[in-house]
């Protein structure tokens, strides 16, 4: 279904808004709250002006939580079971771009059940230890520089991203970003609960942050560009006056000729008849996962 039926669909039949509208109005609204601020650049500083980048298969190859879900598996915070469970999910979101209520359920409890309980600041640590271990060396250095260039202008730049946003802060802080609009995960006593402040950060949430985060900081939506693989963030890539299609999937590649926006690919070893498929690093990572467990209960059987 094109973006525009979908985004309608939502809506109740007397036009007020869904509950899946409210949620992710909620989330955007708890995202840009959340979001660290750095002063802005000490060059010729253009205050109205800024950046904001998808993570997953944008910034970085593959998808950021689950090298953050591989990594606490390492540290026995969740078992092979269980990641197995959730790359197949991810992949499947992934390949097949589903956005049915059933789906954004299971990936969202997944990706609650691996903090649920633990401290904050316990997480955050594992965060910065994985990064460095799984995450740094797979930072797509076309689309750094591409952030550079918006830093080197003297703009802020944020990631917007459905990982949790302690770990996408972490990610914007290694790179040097002004900071990151994240899934914001309730938290008391400073531990999570295993409950979402709204939504998942994913598609119109997106869009919300990104407005409530311009009317905190007096940007000029006009003057920012957005940047995004996929057409699921088609809702924050149309709210900016700059739209840019990195690493496209096969129907944003299509709405951005359409609409004549800039299309940079950074990818090696794939051809259009791939486009829209996970990278093959992930991919194969997310096969030998599935493939170790299914000949795990094999051998136990």
């Amino acid at each position: 279904m094109p973006f525009r039926d979908r985004r309608a669909a939502r809506h109740r039949p007397d036009g007020s808004p869904s509950e899946e509208e409210i949620r992710a109005h909620v989330a955007g609204l708890a995202s840009a709250a959340a979001a660290e601020v750095e002063p802005v650049p000490t060059v010729v500083a253009d205050r109205t002006a800024a950046a904001f980048f998808d993570v997953d298969n944008t910034m970085m190859m593959g998808a950021s939580l689950f090298w953050f879900a591989r990594g606490l598996a390492s540290r026995k915070y969740l078992s092979s079971r269980d990641l197995a469970r959730f790359a197949w999910q991810q992949a499947k979101f992934r390949v097949a771009g589903n956005e049915s209520a059933g789906d954004m359920l299971n990936i969202r409890e997944s990706a609650l059940a691996f903090v649920a309980g633990r401290e904050v600041s316990e997480i955050t640590r594992a965060g910065e230890e994985i990064y460095d271990e799984l995450m740094a060396d797979r930072i797509w250095s076309g689309t750094r520089n591409l952030a550079q260039q918006h830093i080197d202008a003297g703009q802020r730049v944020w990631l917007v991203t459905a990982t949790p946003v302690e770990l996408a802060s972490i990610i914007a802080h290694r790179l040097g970003l002004t900071g990151a609009l994240g899934t914001v995960s309730e938290v008391v006593d400073g531990r999570y609960t295993g409950r979402l402040v709204g939504e998942l950060m994913h598609g119109e949430a997106k869009a919300e942050a990104v407005r409530a985060l311009a009317d905190r900081e007096d940007l000029d939506l006009s003057r920012c560009t957005a940047y995004s693989d996929s057409a699921n963030d088609l809702p924050m890539l149309s709210l900016t006056g700059t739209s840019v299609a990195v690493n496209p999937d096969t129907e944003l590649r299509a709405v951005a000729r359409s609409r004549g926006w800039t299309v940079r690919d950074f990818r090696t070893g794939r051809k259009a008849a791939r486009i829209g498929v996970p990278t093959v690093a992930a991919a194969a990572l997310t096969g030998g996962v599935v493939g170790g467990a299914v000949a795990l209960r094999r051998k136990r059987a």
